[in-house]
Order: C-alpha cells, then structure tokens, then sequence
C-alpha cells in the first residue's frame, strides 16, 4: 500500500551534484530505499537525498508551468523495517539561468512626420523570458533614441513608445534605436532587439525654382522644330505625389511666345514648336511657373534671344593643352590657375572686329594672344562643389557691310577628378550614452556616423576605436555599429571615454575622430560588505545605557538607493543597539558576574530594487570587570560559631580556615585576610592568620592563662583599585582544659 505522505522538499534547478536536498530520517525509521533514481539518490543508511550529475531543468521539465504553477517532481520511496511504500514532492525552484529574448531581431515601425509630440505608439514585439517571478520579470530601456523618441512601459506589458520630439522626415527619415529588455534576477540578464523608426511623408513642402534658374538662352534664326530650347527645374524635399510638380507657362506670357514655343508640364522642357526663319534678332520672355498640390506657384524667367540667320559660316579652333580625351578636357582639383586650351576664331573674311567670350558665370577666362585666345582656369576647382563644367565660348562678329551683330557659339566639356582634400566628418563631434551595467556581451550600442566629400576611395569611410578601450568595446569598420565585448561593472569603471576615428581610404588617407561618453548605470549587484566578518569590542560592566561600544564599518559600492545600507542588531536580547553612524551602543547597564561576554549578528541591507540584498557579521563584546563586589566569607557561616582547641594542642597546629569568594575578576577578586582585634593590646594572642590562604594557626604553646574564649575580629580585603572592598567576621575559639 502506497502512503502519499505531506513531505515536500524543495530544490533549486541546475544544482551540481552531490548537494543535500533533505532528509527523511525525521520522519521515517531506517532503511530506506529511492525507487526513483532519476535526478536525486538517497543515503540507504541516514535518509538524506543529494542531487546526482543529472541537472534539473525547471523549463525542460515543466514546459507548461514554465510561466505559472509549481514544478514539482513525485518520488516514490520503501522506508522503515518493514519497507512501506511512500510518495513525496520535490519542488523544483526556478533560478535566472534565462536570458530575455526577442523573436525578432529588428523592429520595424513607420511614424508619419506631422505627429504630434506626445503621440504613443504601441510596440508589440515585446521579449519573453522563460524563468518565473522576478527572474522573468522585464524591465525595458532604449538606447540610441538622442531624446526624440522615449518609452512607456504600463503593467509591464504594455511597451508604448513616445514622441518627445517634433519629426521632420526632410531632416532626419530613419532613426536606428536599441529596445533592450532587462530581467530582475541575480545577476539580471539582458537582450536588445534593433528598433528603426522609418519618418513617412506628408505634403508640407512646396516646389521651388533656385535663383540660378533664371536665364538667357540664345539659339540660330534658322532652328528646326522640337528643338530643345532648354529646361527648367523646381525642386520639391518631400517624396512621391508629395513632390509632384506641374509646369506651365505664366498667363501674362504673349500668345506669340505660346505659338512659338511649348512647356512639357512634367519635365519642364521647352521646346520649338515650329522652324524658325528669322533674319533680325529678337528677344522673347517666358515666365515659367512650377505648381504643386495646396501650394502657391513658384516662377523662374528664361529670356530666348533668337539670332538672325548668317551667309557665312563661323568656326571655332580648339588646341588642348590640358589632359582631354575625346574632346573633353579632365584637371585634377585644387590646382591654381591652368590653361586649358588654345582658343582660334576661324571663318570667311567679310567677319570683321571679332571677339570670343564666355556665357554664364563660370571659374575660367579669356585672354587675347597673337590673334588667339587662351582659355584658363580663373581660381582652383573644387570637386565636391562641382565635378563637371560646360564651357560655352561665344564668337562675336560684325558684318563687313553692316552693323549686324552675328554670334557663333562653341561648348567645352572639362571633368574635375576628385583628389583626397576632404577628412571625413562626423555628424555629431560627441555622442552621449547609457548603459546598464551587467550588459549581455555583443549587445549593440548605438551606430556612429561620419561623411567624406571625397568620391570613390577617397570617400570610403572605415571605423576603428582607440588602443585603450577596443579590448572592451567593439566598432564595425563598415557600418560604425559599436558593441560592448563584455558585461560592464560600474563599480570598476562609471563612465567609459572613447575616442573613435574614421579613415578614409585615399593616399595619403585623412581621418577624423568623434568623442563618446558611455555612461554605465547602477544595478543593485553589491550586497554590503563589513570590514570584518568578526567584530570584538571591550566596555567596562555597569556603564550607563547608550554608552558607545564601538564602531563598525560596512561599505556597498553600488550608488544610490541601491548603495544606501541599513543597519539592523539581532539575537542580542535587547542589550544593544546601532545608530546611523554604525556605532554599536549599550541599552542598558551590563553586569560582568552575571555574563562575562556577548555575542550577536549585525545585518546590513541595502536599499536596492527590486531586490535588496544583506550581509551579517558576528560580534563579541567583552564585559570588563570593575571591583563592584565585597568578598563574601563562606566559612564561618555565622559570627556566633565557635571552635573548641584543646590546651595540649602543639604550636604550629592548623586549626580552621576562613574561605571567602569575590565574584569579580583579577585583582578585584584576589582576597587577603587579617585580625584586625587580635583580644587585648595586653594580652598577645596565641592564634595567628595567613594573610593570603585564610588559615588560622596556632602560633605558641597554649598556657593555663589562654583557657577560655578567644574572639578574633578578621577583616577579608580584596585588591580591587582605586579602593578595595572588604567585609568581616569573628573566628571564636575556646581553649577548654576537659579536651
């Protein structure tokens, strides 16, 4: 018959081997017998149970109790003389061997640019952690969020996330935070799951013309239809039919102007609608306009001079002297003032008083030579302001019979080559950051993010940390992702100063550096700590309540609530006491003869959350002895008591003792003794006393005189300092001729 006995036991999961989990020899008799040997055996002899080298794991065993309910095992055991059948539970206790952990390892979340700050989010890829109570209880922080965004956590379950700041996807369209989840256990554990916040569009821009995009355009009286005239370009920051932009020439443009030319509303292309034969020169001004939804129109003027049609023919020689191929020119940047090319009007000879100028405001020049023209850099090129430049030369010339301006037009094509004149720049000279300490090694931090100007290699960033800090932290030389190697211990080091450089790849490379301050935050992973773990003080007994025992010296490194130690006196009866100051102190006189010394614990707790954690401490105090006792005469044990000596009795003989005791300690319970009334000055009494043992002698031969009653008044002194204490007695002894 089975007993389905009340014995619970309890034990912690991924216990090592050969740890006592009970015993049920306070139960049951001897022998026993575990019949099942899967994770725990049993001394057959004493009935003490021991974890064997299989390890319990509460979540592998109890998958569904994982979250709620106990997990238990029933073990059946034979126990006793007569080997009765018995059940017993063993509750499996859940440690924090799980870390939290996101199904996913980014979070993907799209927020309109007009929300208003204040607006809440709902994030529901929350993490999971498979431990229970607090080991499985989550806290979140975000990282990486530079204050625009911040979290709300309700219930613990609810992860909201708030807008703080206004956002302006022109700006800034994707923000790269860190969610991180953070256990309550101890040590906590912790998992990071990447949170990019993609800013969507609304229509809060409208289309704009430069102010460079007015111009003079000028083209031949005899141009063709659907030549291209030129083109104008409005530009609108935001994105799809937000940035939608309708052209259209303005209504005050003359009917002549739209019979001439068309606008194609979407590209902005103005072309000729029809050939032209013209033989005089005219000027024609169309104003374009750029519209876009809810927007007031945005204009631009092209003025279109259109020149007569020439007999003869107009050339321009080109002589390169700088680097060309095919007839582009190419000039590294940065060089000082260079000539291009060997510039020569060539043509019939009825053009007289030519002359050659540049269109447009461009860096370069003319300069008149021998009947030629050198065409020259004007100041240095700059790459990165301008990578490509359409030189249009324009030939002036006057009829030899007549005052007609005719122009001949040549464009040059010269392409600035990038040379490595830019360092890179980071957007931000300082980062700022926290971190909780006791971090999960490897998790992210928050990415870092640097420009190059330059183009090609010469603007290929690479990342790297200083010597001092890459043993503990970690920077991806591509993206710029800095990790942490290893958990963080604020108690070691509170703030972590890193200094992280990018590189371009020209030769010779230029670099940059950005500073970042990580600024580790406290977890309650410190319990108090005593000085020693064994205290012993000295106090004088009878010294008045509140006196000052003495002083102890507890320290928590953590900072905070969670460093703040409380201090707490046990099993001490009463008799002491502790202030804030950790100084120990008497609640009431102490009495050395009644208990010579004290013995009690300390507990420091601290203040930390969510579990405060404690140490204890032994100490001793000593009651130190004071001469508070008079010796007390244990024999004689009345004054009136008396000893009768025969007269025959020989000198020298020992004839009683007088035992006293002092309660104190050392010299204040070290006795003499003296006669302090030895009968009468006349008559020399014949008994005598040792000063330390308290033996009484007779010290002379008795005599007829001596027979009778002799009263000898002692007085019993102790050592004690300043002043002894005494007390007396009378020895009586009677000398009688019958014995």
């Amino acid at each position: 018959q089975t007993v389905c006995s009340s014995i619970q036991l309890s034990v912690p999961e991924e216990l090592e081997p050969g740890i006592l989990v009970g015993s049920l020899s306070e139960h049951f008799p001897p022998l026993y017998q575990l019949l099942t040997q899967e994770y725990l055996w049993m001394d057959s002899n004493t009935g003490d149970i021991y974890t064997t080298g299989q390890k319990v794991d509460r979540e592998a065993l109890c998958p569904k109790e994982t979250k709620s309910g106990d997990c238990f095992m029933v073990h059946n055991a034979l126990v006793g003389p007569t080997g009765d059948l018995i059940q017993f539970l063993v509750i499996i206790e859940d440690i924090n061997d799980n870390a939290p952990h996101f199904d996913m390892s980014e979070i993907h979340l799209k927020v309109s640019e007009d929300v208003t700050v204040g607006t809440i989010f709902l994030l529901d890829d929350q993490a999971r952690d498979e431990d229970i109570g607090i080991n499985g209880e989550l806290r979140y922080h975000l990282q990486g969020s530079s204050g625009v965004f911040t979290l709300k956590v309700e219930n613990r379950l609810l992860i909201k996330l708030v807008v703080e700041k206004a956002l302006d996807r022109e700006t800034q369209e994707l923000y790269h935070m860190q969610l991180v989840a953070t256990d309550c256990g101890t040590p906590p554990l912790s998992a990071s799951a990447g949170l990019i916040v993609t800013v969507t569009d609304v229509d809060d821009n409208c289309p704009s013309f430069s102010s460079e995009s007015a111009r003079t355009v000028t083209i031949p009286g005899d141009s063709l239809e659907n030549t291209l005239v030129t083109q104008v370009t409005a530009t609108d920051p935001d994105l799809g039919s937000n940035a939608a932009i309708v052209y259209s020439f303005s209504p005050k443009v003359s009917e002549r102007v739209r019979e001439i030319f068309s606008l194609d509303s979407n590209t902005g292309h103005i072309r000729l609608t029809q050939n032209l034969h013209s033989f005089k020169a005219e000027e024609l001004g169309l104003k374009v306009l750029a519209n876009g939804p809810h927007c007031p129109p945005s204009g631009t003027q092209v003025t279109v001079l259109i020149l007569p049609q020439a007999n003869q023919e107009l050339s321009i020689k080109i002589g390169f002297i700088a680097e060309h191929h095919n007839q582009t020119m190419v000039l590294p940047e940065n060089q000082p003032p260079t000539v291009l090319a060997v510039l020569e009007l060539q043509g019939d000879s009825s053009f007289k008083g030519s002359s050659l100028a540049i269109e447009d405001d461009v860096p370069f020049s003319l300069s008149p030579q021998n009947g030629k023209y050198l065409l020259s850099t004007s100041k240095p090129l700059d790459y990165e302001m301008k990578d490509e430049y359409s030189i249009s030369v324009v030939a002036h010339v006057r009829l030899a019979d007549g005052p007609l301006i005719l122009p001949s037009r040549q464009t040059i094509r010269l392409l600035v080559v990038d040379v490595n004149d830019n360092a890179p720049h980071f957007s931000q000279s300082q980062y700022q950051l926290e971190v909780e300490e006791n971090n999960v090694a490897g998790v992210s931090l928050l990415q870092v993010s640097a420009s190059d100007a330059d183009s090609g290699s010469n603007g290929k960033l690479t990342y790297r940390l200083d010597e001092y800090t890459s043993a503990i932290f970690n920077i991806d030389s591509t993206v710029g992702q800095l990790s942490v190697r290893a958990p963080l211990d604020r108690e070691q080091q509170s703030v972590h100063k890193l200094t992280v450089f990018a590189q371009d790849g020209g030769s010779p490379p230029l670099e940059s550096h950005a500073t970042i301050y990580i600024h580790v935050l406290d977890q309650n992973d410190n319990a108090p700590g005593f000085l020693s773990t064994h205290f012993i003080f000295f106090i004088p007994e009878n010294a008045s309540p509140f006196t000052q025992v003495g002083r102890v010296e507890v320290k928590d490194p953590d900072e905070g609530e969670n460093g703040s130690v409380d201090l707490y006196v046990v099993n001490s009866s009463g008799l002491f006491g502790i202030d804030k100051s950790q100084r120990i102190h008497t609640t009431t006189k102490l009495d050395r003869e009644a208990e010579d010394h004290h013995e009690f614990h300390l507990v420091a707790r601290d203040n930390g959350h969510p579990v405060a954690l404690v140490s204890t401490a032994r100490v001793t105090v000593f009651v130190e002895d004071i001469n508070d006792n008079q010796p007390k005469v244990i024999l004689p044990n009345s004054n009136s008591s008396c000893l009768t000596v025969s007269p025959s009795t020989l000198a020298g003989t020992v004839l009683t003792k007088v035992y006293a005791v002092d309660e104190d300690s050392g010299l204040n319970s070290e006795v003499t003794f003296a006669v302090v009334a030895p009968e009468s000055v006349q008559n020399q009494s014949p008994f005598q006393i040792d000063p330390r043992s308290g033996t009484i002698t007779l010290s002379q031969q008795l005599l007829p005189k001596d027979v009778g009653m002799h009263h000898l008044f002692i007085v019993v002194r102790d050592s004690g300092k300043p002043t002894p204490l005494y007390t007396t007695v009378w020895v009586n002894l009677l000398v009688n001729e019958t014995i």
